[in-house]
């Protein structure tokens, strides 16, 4: 895997870019990109549905436990110029289960800013109610969601859809990394 090139580098110099995650999100779908935005300039805040710390898993195995920066409760995406959602099967079910973290998804659709979703992370946007007329990938056990969710699903490394970066696994974190941090340059879509 191959960071965030040096051509990227002050890409995102002066935005701020937040990650929800919770308990149980695949850990690479969460450090790769945030290496990556970071190395593009960008400042990143861990946002999660509780304080302290939040458990990562590499796949079905326990990772390492990372430090929340806000709680949801808390977080406003007006302060953000872009969200991450990184997968993991536990962590976007608990996710899209808790009102405050669906209504942070929302507002960035209603702020029209970019956001980035990996694999399972794809959950918390068919919950928000804002896959209708969009095309994105997943992790495939999820294309029947997308569907009913009005989304159209297809079977690509990454996928852009005015604004919204989405993948299917951590196989792809290259190409997604490279398409999120090109729509967080962009802005508002």
């Amino acid at each position: 895997m191959q960071l965030a090139s040096a051509a990227h580098a002050n890409t995102l110099k002066s935005k701020r870019i937040a990650f929800l995650a919770t308990d149980g999100f695949e850990q690479v779908e969460l450090t790769r990109p945030w290496a990556d935005i970071t190395n593009a300039g960008a400042t990143v805040e861990l946002i999660s549905l509780k304080d302290g710390e939040i458990q990562g898993m590499n796949h079905d195995e326990k990772g390492r436990k990372f430090k929340v920066d806000k709680t949801v409760s808390l977080a406003e995406a007006s302060d953000y110029d872009g969200l991450v959602l990184p997968g993991g099967v536990a962590n976007p079910d608990k996710l899209r289960a808790n009102d405050d973290a669906v209504q942070f998804v929302k507002d960035f659709f209603i702020q029209s800013k970019p956001v980035a979703a990996i694999c399972h992370g794809i959950w918390t946007l068919v919950e928000a109610d804002v896959l209708k007329g969009r095309t994105v990938t997943s992790w495939p056990s999820l294309k029947t969601d997308i569907r009913n969710a009005g989304g159209e699903w297809v079977d690509e490394q990454v996928h852009v859809d005015n604004g919204l970066v989405t993948s299917r696994k951590p196989d792809d974190l290259d190409a997604f990394c490279a398409k999120t941090i090109e729509a967080f340059s962009q802005g508002v879509h």
